[in-house]
């Protein structure tokens, strides 16, 4: 089996952050959200894996090069993205007469994909998807069962009266024959080539999709909050890990990373992560904060925030539930007249 993990894709949802990167490179507690992708595919055993790249892919690439992963890498230009059947299509040559297993490089699972991949070779099923019951289905694309539960009857997009509760998950297991699917349907409304219209496909001509159930959390780490919420769940299951000498005052599980600097006039209240190379003095690091790699924190209050890798935050009272991009400058000013001076891109949100 392959695996064929998608990185292309804009991520206008994630502007300003996306105007400089890659979405699935946005790091979440600290580490790439594409990694946690490529991880779980190894993880099961997969050990060729395609990752379809789009604008940004020579960033894509540097990236994922400067890791030794346990597998063997190819990338995949999809240029213009038009649909997940489309990235389907043009890994076509890749892909070969392979099983794989398509993942979205957007998502993060907590229970990986084993379970997952064991159902769809002991069933012998030709698709399988994996799903997740949500307390509203209508924001989603939702799975009608068939009448014995075992496999999918239909697939329906955002439906006002969903036919269930198990919203799609943006991991799909395929037998070959999903090429056949992949040509035979039209453009949507979106001129896309859906991923579900190509398992609808299957489904009418008589093939076997079955599916499972995610019983650990998923999230689509698509808009700011869901990163923020990933974060939050991924610094749950972390563990104490301080590899500096510090007088700070630490409490409950932090990780601290090499060459940081932190003095001991500054608290730091744990699940918290602490990139390289970090400056912190006179500074609070409440729970369910990351710091990326070097990073300079002073006279800050920072809880429940991302902040990426070499950014300055000085004197800027208390900051919560943030998103705070790469190099970026938070300065307190003093000089007269005082009043505060704004250099904010596109799609950006300040709340003061």
């Amino acid at each position: 089996m392959r695996a064929l993990i998608l990185s292309g894709g804009h991520g206008t949802r994630l502007r300003p952050l996306t105007y400089s990167q890659q979405k699935q490179l946005i790091p979440v507690a600290n580490k790439p959200i594409l990694f946690y992708a490529i991880e779980d595919v190894i993880e099961a055993g997969i050990d060729e894996i395609g990752i379809v790249v789009g604008p940004n892919k020579e960033q894509v690439m540097e990236t994922v090069r400067g890791v030794d992963w346990d597998a063997d890498i190819e990338f995949i230009y999809q240029g213009e993205p038009k649909g997940l059947a489309h990235a389907i299509l043009v890994a076509r040559d890749y892909l070969g007469d392979d099983d794989f297993v398509m993942y979205l490089g957007d998502n993060i699972l907590k229970e990986g994909i084993v379970k997952h991949k064991k159902h769809f070779e002991k069933g012998n099923f030709d698709a399988s998807i994996l799903l997740q019951e949500v307390p509203d289905p209508r924001q989603f694309g939702v799975a009608e069962l068939s009448d014995d539960g075992k496999t999918i009857k239909r697939l329906v997009e955002k439906p006002k009266e969903p036919p269930s509760n198990l919203a799609l998950v943006g991991i799909y297991f395929f037998k070959p024959v999903i090429h056949e699917a992949v040509k035979n349907i039209k453009p949507s409304w979106r001129n896309e080539l859906e991923i579900t219209d190509a398992i609808q496909w299957l489904i009418d001509h008589g093939y076997r999709v079955g599916w499972t159930k995610v019983t650990g959390w998923w999230k689509d780490t698509g808009k700011p909050e869901d990163l923020l919420e990933a974060n939050r769940l991924i610094l749950d299951d972390i563990q104490r890990n301080i590899q500096v000498n510090t007088k700070a005052q630490i409490h409950g599980r932090v990780i601290i990373e090499k060459g940081a600097k932190i003095d001991e006039n500054t608290v730091i209240k744990g699940p918290v992560v602490i990139g390289k190379n970090v400056v912190i003095r006179n500074s609070y690091i409440g729970p369910y904060t990351s710091i990326g790699d070097n990073c300079i924190i002073e006279d800050t209050e920072i809880e429940d925030s991302i902040i990426l890798e070499g950014s300055e935050i000085q004197n800027a009272g208390r900051i919560v539930e943030s998103l705070i991009g790469r190099r970026v400058k938070i300065i307190n000013g003093t000089s007269h007249p005082l009043g505060r001076k704004l250099v904010i891109g596109d799609n950006s949100r300040l709340i003061l």
